[in-house]
Parts: structure tokens; sequence; C-alpha cells
């Protein structure tokens, strides 16, 4: 008996960030588009909550308690009244330590895994709210979609989108700390006024006309500087989408994956390839986006 629930990556197409407020953490105008690279969580009855991985780079991913996934069956379970005795199995797509919400996209798959295996019957609100005390990305990983994420990012707004959009993601040789971004943003901006984060009325509508021409001239990443200041071999990778046919590139989230929005299908294969031979990043992948958020795909068996 046991349940699995896909989950989707997401890239910022709008990343406003506000002044660092006193509990350490930033307002945000966070647009967010989830994309086709999932990772999948399989929750099964065992004797004590124990986790394990497979997949790129799963050896980067944390097996204990500090794993959102197994924070989010202890969430649940606290709620509950139950002991979380579950083996949550993470098989992993989504870019590691690459600012696609991967640990994120865990935490919502294993929450809504284990509220089906479990029958707790917890309601959408409870399950966002959950999702939030986990982290600000987690609550858009069970939504997908797209949404305006305010605040930290986690409370969400659904957004329109009117068409696919053609996605490359560029993964880099090594992973960025989104602390450690967040930090050297705070640095850059010493001194000078951080206006209030809004979503761009003109990226709003190119999403919802689903045109990819004028979504590419304004999508924004605040963390860009941040990320380019830390990793500065991310330019190289910039350049070569851009040169490669890119209708934009752009840092996602807090980096280091680069992400590239192609006009169509064929575009988005002529950009991977030549970011493939590049020489200035570990692996490509295409997919498209929007995508849907956490989906059980295979429930308990009765």
């Amino acid at each position: 008996m046991s349940v699995t629930v896909r989950v989707p990556a997401k890239v910022n197409v709008q990343l406003a960030v506000g002044a660092a407020r006193p509990d350490g953490f930033h307002d945000l105008a966070n647009v967010f588009l989830a994309v086709g690279l999932y990772d999948e969580v399989t929750v099964t009855p065992a004797d004590e909550l124990r986790v394990t991985c497979e997949g790129p780079d799963a050896d980067q991913v944390p097996l204990d308690r500090t794993n959102l996934a197994a924070r989010a069956a202890i969430a649940l379970a606290e709620r509950r009244g139950i002991e979380p005795a579950v083996h949550l199995h993470i098989t992993k797509d989504i870019p590691v330590a690459g600012g696609m919400a991967g640990g994120s996209a865990d935490g919502a798959g294993a929450l809504l895994a284990c509220d089906a295996l479990w029958g707790t019957g917890a309601s959408r609100a409870e399950l966002l709210a959950i999702c939030a005390e986990l982290g600000s990305d987690v609550p858009f990983s069970l939504v997908g979609g797209a949404a305006l994420g305010t605040g930290r990012g986690e409370r969400l707004t659904a957004l329109e989108v009117g068409g696919t959009f053609h996605w490359v993601f560029a993964m880099a040789g090594r992973g960025l700390s989104t602390p450690a971004v967040f930090r050297e943003f705070d640095r850059m901006a010493e001194g000078r006024a951080i206006p209030e984060p809004e979503a761009s009325a003109e990226l709003l509508v190119a999403l919802a006309k689903g045109d990819p021409d004028a979504l590419a001239a304004a999508v924004s990443n605040d963390l860009q500087p941040a990320a380019l200041s830390l990793f500065p071999e991310l330019a190289d990778t910039l350049a070569a989408g851009r040169d490669a046919g890119a209708l934009t590139a752009l840092v996602s989230g807090s980096g280091p994956t680069t992400a590239f929005l192609a006009r169509d299908p064929e575009s988005a294969a002529k950009i991977a390839d030549a970011l493939r031979t590049s020489g200035t990043c570990r692996t490509v992948r295409t997919a498209t986006a929007p995508a849907p958020g956490a989906t059980v795909t295979r429930p308990p068996s009765k």
C-alpha cells in the first residue's frame, strides 16, 4: 500500500525583491510558472520515518529530518496526532540546488501523498497553510500552473496563461545557496532605496495572451546580479543561450540554473543543442509550461 505524487519544477518569470524585513525575509512579487520537469514522491507505511532518494545528484539530497519531504510528513502527522511512520522515496528529475524549487516540490509532494495515504481529509486551505510553514516556494509546488506569490512568496494568486511556453534550462556545475544569494543581494543593495516589489502588468498580460515575445520583453529577476556576483561563469551560459536564438535568458530564481525562453519546439531544440556544446554548463533540459501542480498518480489501494 503506497501513494505516489508527481510534482513540478518552477521558473520565476518575475522575481521582484524588496528590502530585508526585521525577520530577515524579504517581501516579494514572485511570478511563478510551473514547468514540465517532475520529481515523484512515493510514500509507504513503515516502522519509522525514513527517506531514500534516486536520480541525478541524489547524493546531494539530505536523507534526515531536515529534508522538506520528511518535514512535511512530520507536520501533517503532528496536526493529526499520529506518528509519521512512513518510508518517503524521492525520484529526482528536478535539478538539485538549482533554483527550480526541487526541495519545495518534494515537500509538497510528500504532504499530498501522506494526506492521501493516511486519509486525513485535510482541506486545500490546511495543506496550503502547512506548505507555507515549510517554505516560501512550497505552496506553489502544490498548486502549479502560474501564480503571483506575495509576502515571502507564500501568498498565492492564480494567474491566467493563454498558451504553451517553451523553455530550455542549463544546469551549472555546482550549486548556489539561496540564503547566500539573498545576503549578496542585501550587500549589493546597501545604501540605496529598494522599491516595494510589484508584479509587472506587462508580464501578466503576456502570460494571459500566451505571447512569448511579450513575455521575453517583460521577464526580470532582482536576484540575478547577486547570483552572477557569486557565480560569474553564469554570464557565459546566458550569452551562449542568447547567441543560439533564445528570446530571453535569465537566472532561474536564486540560481544557478539558467532559463531560456524559445519561440517554439524547434527553436528550443536548437538552443539546447548549442548549450550542450558550449562548454558553459553541465546538462541541458527542455520543458514546456505551464504544468499542473502536485498530482496523485498512484492512489492508495482500497
